[in-house]
């Protein structure tokens, strides 16, 4: 339910030349319940007086539109679904770049309106890159980019006065003293690919500039090895939480390059390297060595608690590639990584059984000899609370011998399943026998072999969706159906299980 106060902040930002004359006059406390109401109504010139007017030296996104505001104006933000407007943003970032060339421009600060107290602007956590964003939406690397730009200008429009005021030969420096203090520090998540790479590094190179730029998250898609060492050589050591690099084609000597630039990052907790292109098979002269100085250089990253090699092949190298990780991992996901029977056990049996939450097993197929270490690592594993084992060959008999393992996983919340060809029974043995589950609230199963009309049914794979025209739509509706009343008689009724992958929404590490 929206507060009083909440109503009356969207009624005065309803008209906007009565709000600018009001603005000097408001208490502080009510600025931010007037930036919730103009974001989520859309109002970016709104926000921009709000922004070169804030009171208070933060400005951080996610605690005004999340629920770490004031209590009396919690529950106004934007649905779960929806994504950050770019207009929005974009009027925010502008605003700091106008406050930031007037700041430069004058002598002395303003003593007439309410003067712009903002020094960091945490805008983490606010864009989205996923594929549900509207037209309107921010991503993040549109988000990225436009940050960069933003640090330029500020950084061209300082530079541009330095000149200016040296030809006037005022003051010692040629500078204003509030150009040199006045600065704002935003605080963001990076997405950058080869074509705005340039211009992150211009960016993150400008250190004199008033506006500074530092990384929480930062992500990179086809990049080159140099072009990654080369931006995380600009980003500030402190602050950097996660680093995801994916479809850079690194290859094992590429990664052998990146990882070790990855230790002046005290404070890194997940890394992510899927799509590396890294393959055992390849007998390259000195891919043993490559492998061991690898390994050394993960031992280095001390704070290190989430690893992601998804579609490297891995076989039998998992031992050599954790065994010098002195604290344990909490996410673990090593999907279509060919692992073999003694790598699973070797994790079973590792200090980070214990302690996983997440774990990511997809794209292997488990027979007998695989099953087994597999049930160990689970009965090992009882912190687990995310689990994903798709497109792993999973028949009704093979999931029945899991089962018991499986439901010693008493944290589980999350379990993934799709694309095993598993029966109409099997998921129903599946239902009654995890009811013992009492946190499992989301369950992406298959589409049931018999609910295709092929001889040989054989679902569809999670990533080409093939076969999908063979299903039975009237049959698999009434399965669906008999689930959730299952779920109902059951006592479940709160718990999702659903086969729509785009219903999944993947559990991040750091929401675990």
């Amino acid at each position: 339910m929206q507060s009083l106060v909440f109503l009356c902040a969207r009624r005065l930002l309803g008209h906007r030349p009565r709000a600018r004359r009001a603005l000097p006059f408001l208490p502080s406390e009510l600025y931010p319940v007037l930036f919730q109401a103009a974001f989520l109504d859309g109002r970016a010139l709104a926000l921009q007086d709000l922004v070169t007017a804030w009171p208070f030296p933060l400005l951080s996104f996610q605690c005004l539109l999340g629920h770490c505001g004031h209590p009396q104006h919690r529950g106004h933000r934007a649905p779960p679904g929806d994504k950050p407007d770019k207009l929005c943003v974009q009027a925010v970032i502008s605003a700091v770049v106008a406050h930031l060339r007037q700041a430069l421009e004058e002598s002395h600060p303003p003593t007439g309106d309410r003067q712009c107290h903002l020094r960091v602007l945490d805008m983490t956590g606010l864009q989205d890159d996923t594929t549900d964003r509207g037209p309107d939406g921010m991503s993040l690397w549109s988000g990225t980019v436009a940050l960069a730009k933003a640090c330029l200008e500020v950084a061209k429009h300082q530079t541009e006065l330095q000149k200016r005021a040296s030809k006037r030969r005022k003051g010692p420096s040629g500078t204003s003293s509030v150009s040199q203090t006045v600065s704002v520090e935003i605080i963001a998540d990076l997405f950058v690919n080869s074509t705005s790479s340039g211009v992150l590094r211009d960016a993150l190179q400008a250190t004199g500039s008033p506006m500074r730029l530092r990384c929480r998250d930062f992500h990179a898609e086809e990049l080159s090895v140099a072009g990654i060492v080369a931006l995380l050589e600009c980003l500030e050591p402190g602050g950097v939480r996660r680093v995801d690099l994916r479809f850079n084609n690194l290859g094992l000597a590429g990664l052998c390059a990146v990882v070790p630039q990855l230790s002046r990052f005290p404070d890194l907790l997940s890394l992510k390297l899927p799509y590396s292109n890294v393959d055992v098979r390849r007998h390259a002269a000195g891919a043993d060595a490559s492998f061991r100085r690898l390994s050394t250089h993960l031992g280095k990253l001390q704070a290190l608690r989430e690893l992601n090699l998804g579609s490297s092949r891995l076989s039998g190298k998992l031992r050599q590639l954790l065994r010098n990780l002195e604290a344990p991992l909490e996410s673990l996901e090593l999907a279509f990584c060919y692992l073999l029977p003694g790598d699973l056990a070797f994790l079973s049996q590792s200090l980070h059984a214990p302690a996983l939450k997440k774990l990511d097993l997809s794209g292997h197929h488990f027979t007998e000899s695989l099953l087994q270490p597999l049930c160990s690592l689970l009965e090992n594993s009882s912190s687990l609370i995310h689990l994903d084992l798709m497109e792993c060959q999973l028949t009704d008999s093979r999931l029945e011998t899991l089962l018991p393992s499986l439901c010693r996983c008493s944290r589980l919340r999350c379990l993934g399943l799709f694309g095993n060809p598993l029966s109409t029974p099997g998921l129903k043995t599946l239902l009654r026998q995890t009811s013992v589950l009492q946190d499992l609230c989301l369950v992406v199963y298959p589409y049931p072999v018999d609910c295709y009309s092929r001889e040989t049914p054989r679902p569809p794979s999670a990533s080409s969706g093939i076969f999908e025209d063979t299903l039975d739509e009237e049959r698999f509706t009434a399965v669906s159906a008999e689930l959730c009343q299952m779920l109902v008689s059951s006592g479940r009724d709160n718990a999702m299980w659903t086969a729509s992958l785009c219903r999944q929404g993947t559990l991040d590490y750091f929401a675990l």
